[in-house]
């Protein structure tokens, strides 16, 4: 577990480097979902296009760096993040990602000037790529989820949250290898209900929730590049399983209608994982009461869903 006061320790350490991102409260009937007010915490926002830049400064900031600098698995938005906060801290960086990752995704984590590996199928197959490389190189691997300050990054979503959006009773959260949801939920420390939201073709916190431990689940979908790391943290799952209420599974078709609906109603373009939490409130996979004030966090936004050239 990890405490308030880690993570506000680590709040203080990162500041200087993310984004404050904002919330935005708008009427739920906007968007179809028959509540009165929604706050849409937009992590799309953050350097790098996700949350994932919490992570990793926390990483760069608070561990002793090789002279072989860092080494990162993702499906993307975590190879992003890190290879933009070695180039901010002049510290070299090797990513490796599966062939699901996303043209927007690699052109980002080249023009942040690290090493890239396109290489495997799934995450899974890139995590094992960069584990030889450790091994070859004594570069410092920086866990996309599983590693405690990869998840003291992300619990800072939380408390800049918290201090935004006021009283909430409910937050849904996007599940993939499971950091955000676990560090959001060590933060409110079940103050509030915490829901997880994951893709049908990829229920990975469902899976391991139904075990009583992490296994592996099916890893894919349209948001197989950020939600489908096939099996949950070890040190993200105790948590989760102490402060998270449940989780929801949604269809490829509502994500993509969420997306749809964030940028019909806010003009914000979100990648399906990004909108995957929103989606299990518009296709009524989760139905707040009448008396709930619901938060959303909304985590990314590398897609190439826009082409601004036509």
């Amino acid at each position: 577990m990890i405490s308030d006061v880690q993570i506000r320790s680590t709040y203080a350490a990162i500041a200087p480097f993310i984004r404050r991102t904002p919330v935005i409260d708008i009427d739920g009937g906007d968007l179809g979902i028959a509540v009165p007010s929604l706050a849409l915490k937009l992590e799309s926002m953050q350097h790098a296009g996700s949350f994932k830049a919490r992570g990793a400064f926390t990483n760069l900031l608070t561990r002793q760096l090789p002279t072989a600098g860092v080494v990162a698995a993702s499906g993307g938005n975590h190879g992003a993040a890190v290879a933009y906060a070695a180039m901010k801290r002049s510290v070299p960086a090797k990513i490796f990602v599966p062939s699901v990752a996303s043209p927007a995704k690699i052109r980002q984590i080249t023009d942040y000037g690290a090493n890239l590996v396109v290489g495997g199928e799934s995450y899974a197959d890139a995590l094992a790529a960069s584990e030889e490389w450790v091994t070859q190189s004594g570069a410092m691997p920086i866990h996309a989820f599983d590693q405690i300050e990869t998840l003291l990054g992300q619990a800072t979503v939380g408390l800049e949250l918290e201090g935004q959006a006021g009283h909430l009773t409910t937050l849904l959260v996007a599940v993939g290898g499971g950091g955000l949801i676990a560090g959001i939920a060590a933060w409110y420390a079940g103050r509030i209900k915490i829901i997880g939201v994951e893709p049908e073709l990829a229920p990975t916190l469902a899976r391991a929730l139904e075990a009583g431990r992490p296994v592996d689940a099916e890893a894919g979908g349209i948001a197989a590049d950020s939600l489908a790391p096939r099996r949950v943290g070890e040190l993200v799952f105790p948590i989760v399983q102490r402060h998270v209420q449940k989780t929801v599974l949604v269809t490829e078709d509502a994500i993509r209608d969420a997306q749809r609906q964030l940028w019909k109603t806010l003009r914000i373009v979100v990648e399906p994982g990004g909108a995957a939490a929103l989606a299990a409130l518009i296709s009524r996979r989760y139905v707040p009461g009448p008396q709930e004030r619901v938060g959303v966090v909304i985590c990314g936004a590398n897609t190439t869903a826009v082409d601004f050239d036509r």
